[in-house]
């Protein structure tokens, strides 16, 4: 019987082992998931166009994995898609002066400000300097992240839309017509600054829309039928996914009405509206994924039948 415990336990400390290896290695590969968005009226120019989203770079945590996010970028130019969505917290410290990790961002987005891809972009908690929800809102550093982001050529929203008209394969902002696509983008949730209205406020009713935030609570905030299709991020896929059980982790166990990555069901935010969850590139607390790489998603956008 001893003899028995002891293979058992050598055996259990091996995998244990050996799944903290693989966690320290998984946050260094990447996951590339293609997704169909389907859009009402979606107009026939934008019909099986790409649109690549990226989030939750966290740059600043202990040992973080900033190096992937230029190869994300370099995936994205690739894929050559019609514009990239950045869902927030792109750095991870609540710290007084964030300049330098948000210099590392600018550096690892510039290729795609090169590469003349429309880049629109929001803003997460950790870029309020908020940690957790009861934290004090730096607005300073958000401040920050906001300008230097706007510098390479970003277009930041906050609960805003944008006219997404399509013309020669190009993206314009500044007219619409029957070729025109609104993308629309909430405000961050912890620190209050979610305003469904005034984000739909200069969307035409039946217009094709596709909406983009940082933390999926802000979904519930749209009214019935005002967004087909979302995304957002926040949740890092809950890092750590319970092996051999791919639609769990620890967030699903623990959390209540939580939803954790890929598309929510109907149960998730008001009638007609769907969400996608990114699972971002970085991490909190621990450099650890397990089950849970880092993500690029590509959204095919499709008119909903």
């Amino acid at each position: 019987m001893k003899k028995f415990f002891k293979r058992a336990g050598i055996t259990i400390g091996t995998a244990l082992f050996l799944l903290l290896t693989w966690g320290i290695i998984e946050p260094y590969t990447i996951a590339v998931e293609q997704e169909t968005a389907e859009i009402p009226n979606l107009p026939q120019a934008w019909d099986g166009k790409d649109i690549a989203v990226l989030g939750d770079f966290q740059v600043g945590m202990w040992m973080d994995n900033d190096s992937v996010i230029p190869r994300a970028v370099d995936k994205i130019i690739e894929e050559e898609p019609q514009a990239v969505l950045l869902l927030g917290d792109y750095v991870y410290h609540p710290a007084d002066d964030n300049t330098v990790q948000m210099e590392k961002v600018a550096d690892a987005l510039t290729p795609l400000e090169e590469a003349d891809i429309p880049v629109f972009a929001l803003l997460g908690n950790h870029d309020y300097a908020m940690d957790k929800k009861d934290d004090r809102i730096n607005q300073e550093t958000a401040d920050r992240v906001d300008r230097i982001l706007g510098e390479k050529g970003i277009r930041m929203l906050q609960n805003e839309s944008v006219p997404l008209t399509l013309e020669n394969n190009e993206i314009t902002t500044n007219g619409e017509n029957e070729n025109t696509l609104y993308l629309g983008g909430l405000g961050a949730s912890w620190p209050g600054n979610v305003d469904a209205p005034k984000a739909l406020e200069n969307i035409p009713e039946d217009a094709p829309r596709l909406f983009m935030m940082h933390n999926p609570e802000a979904f519930k905030k749209l009214p019935p039928d005002s967004a087909p299709a979302a995304v957002a991020g926040h949740t890092h896929g809950g890092q750590i996914r319970i092996p051999f059980t791919p639609d769990w982790s620890y967030k699903d166990l623990g959390a209540k009405n939580a939803h954790v990555d890929g598309w929510t069901d109907e149960s998730y935010g008001s009638n007609g509206n769907s969400l996608y969850v990114n699972r971002g590139i970085g991490f909190s607390l621990l450099p650890i994924r397990i089950n849970c790489p880092p993500e690029i998603t590509f959204f095919k956008l499709s008119a909903k039948a």
